[in-house]
């Protein structure tokens, strides 16, 4: 039998927050400043769909 896992609300969306707080970051320093703003923002932008990739696909080999 399957027991189900107790997790907190801060274990459950930690992550999830953490993710759009990057993103949200990414967006805004992006459109605020060039060169290395714009580079600060892809960098956001870019760890939270590598985040999202990676969770996709851990979770087709469960």
């Amino acid at each position: 039998m399957i027991r189900p896992l107790n997790h907190s609300l801060s274990a459950i969306f930690a992550v999830p927050l953490i993710v759009g707080v990057l993103s949200l970051t990414g967006l805004i320093v992006a459109l605020l400043g060039d060169g290395a703003w714009d580079v600060a923002g892809w960098v956001c932008i870019g760890v939270s769909i590598v985040v999202l990739v990676w969770a996709l696909i851990a979770r087709r080999h469960r």
